[in-house]
């Protein structure tokens, strides 16, 4: 284990005095991990107010110089990559091969946005009447607050200060209550990379209600990204309507997996086994829907249920673990009670279907097949290792059920015709389709959805857009 930070980062100081305190619990023994300091009200104003205070040197720092602190923090996240895995698999539960993959995938965040610095363009033209020079200068947002979730503790948040920092913004980063120690981590990790205080802070009120309202209401905060469910996300956007902030929403997925009756059986299951499974299934782009052509149903659900049936649980945090717990008894008990409502719908359990006499709040990697499309189950993210399975024959309808949801943030299409597997994927209502694939998120692509999965994008060239202004000039001369 790694050195464990419990306190938030405001300036510089670690702001240990004076607060209440939050249990941080370890999801794999259901006890306590940690006592963490939170972050009063006027805390959270404070570190909005340093964060503009910082934020003109900043803006004016040269590009290079940005771009090197965040390569030094990719750096640093490579040679302590399996310490910060081991504090992510402590505090969210998942196995220690999942959060060492997403500490690396966190990393490239840092790399990838230290190369963007250097590449933010501007422009000059002529302007159509010949009167004058037409300049486009961009101009970072300004100070940003950034809001991350705990399924994803180390990623959610480079993802953010990545392009925040390159941009030439300071930021405040609010993690989740469940998941505080990574944040309070990289904020030092930051500082070692030469982060001057004051660029990224880190609060943890709790409740957060009151801290929340306080920031966006704060005259210097300019942009709010959030990562969340559908529901805090839309209440986020009214508050933020009031002072017209710009905004980045990452908000809940429903992603629909299909296999089409061209489709390799094999294929299918091997890319199904890591959309559903990886972290577990907390994710907000796993695999939440599976419609199988009713040619291959049984065939497909007998290679999903004997690959997830090889997945071991990490009931006693073995390093070699595939499959984690979940972060707390509450997201455990939903889980289960999903299934049982499944089973109560007539659903067939195929594999799994309960939780295992433990300590810690894991569940079983589930399969259930003979789901109805209409079934709740199907209308819920699980968040969880359950696959429930439905089955078509008309593709027209599966496509339907597909879309049937205002969520639109991933889908996957299987089918062994290329062109086939494109003309299905247009038709589909999602920000990202992965073709013949368990996973596409990458830190050179935009990541995001349509509907109500969210606004904006996350990554890619597009990244760093969301925090830069474009100024227009016209010049004489």
């Amino acid at each position: 284990m790694t050195t464990v930070f419990t306190s938030p980062l405001i300036g510089g100081d670690w702001r240990s005095r004076g607060a209440a305190t939050l249990a941080v619990g370890d999801p794999t023994t259901g006890g306590l991990l940690a006592e963490a300091t939170t972050s009063t009200v006027e805390d959270c104003r404070d570190a909005v107010q340093v964060a503009a205070d910082a934020l003109p040197a900043w803006r004016g720092t040269a590009p290079r110089e940005r771009a090197e602190i965040l390569r030094r923090a990719f750096e640093l996240m490579v040679e302590e990559k399996v310490a910060i895995a081991e504090l992510v698999a402590a505090e969210n539960g998942k196995a220690l091969q999942e959060a060492i993959g997403e500490v690396t995938y966190a990393a490239e965040f840092f790399r990838w946005f230290s190369e963007e610095a250097v590449r933010i363009g501007g422009e000059i033209r002529l302007a159509p009447a010949g009167d004058k020079q037409i300049l486009v200068l961009p101009e970072a947002v300004g100070v940003c607050l950034l809001i991350t979730p705990w399924n994803f503790p180390a990623a959610m948040a480079t993802r953010k200060i990545g392009p925040s920092l390159a941009a030439g913004c300071t930021c405040v980063l609010k993690p989740a209550p469940e998941t505080p120690l990574t944040a309070f981590y990289l904020a030092d990790l930051l500082q070692r990379a030469g982060l001057p205080p004051g660029i990224v802070n880190v609060v943890l009120p709790e409740p957060p209600a009151e801290a929340v309202a306080a920031m966006l209401e704060h005259p210097a905060v300019r942009k709010l990204s959030f990562t969340g469910s559908t529901g805090v996300g839309k209440h986020l956007l009214r508050m933020s309507a009031d002072r017209v902030l710009r905004t980045s929403m990452e908000l809940g997925g429903n992603a629909p997996f299909l296999v089409l009756a061209d489709a390799d059986v094999e294929l299918a299951a091997d890319a199904a086994l890591i959309a559903k499974m990886r972290n577990g299934g907390a994710s907000c782009v796993a695999a939440n829907r599976f419609y199988v052509h009713a040619g291959m149903a049984e065939s497909f659900t007998g290679a999903l249920s004997a690959r997830m049936a090889a997945l071991r649980l990490g009931l006693q945090r073995e390093r070699d673990a595939d499959v984690g717990a979940l972060v707390t008894a509450a997201e455990r008990d939903k889980v289960a009670s999903l299934v049982e409502r499944a089973v109560d719908d007539g659903a067939s359990v195929r594999l799994g279907g309960h939780a295992p006499a433990s300590p810690g709040w894991f569940y079983e990697p589930t399969v259930l097949g003979d789901v109805a499309p209409d079934a709740p189950v199907l209308a819920t993210e699980i968040f969880g290792p359950v696959a429930a399975i439905a089955t078509f024959e008309d593709e027209a309808e599966m496509i339907r059920m597909a879309n049937s949801t205002e969520a639109g943030l991933m889908a996957y299409v299987m089918s062994g015709t290329l062109s086939h597997a494109f003309e299905v994927a247009r038709q589909i209502e999602a920000g990202m389709v992965a073709v013949n694939r368990g996973v596409i998120s990458d830190p050179a692509a935009p990541f995001g959805g349509t509907k109500a999965s969210g606004l904006g994008r996350e990554g890619g060239f597009e990244g760093i857009e969301e925090y830069l202004e474009r100024k227009y000039v016209g010049v004489s001369w």
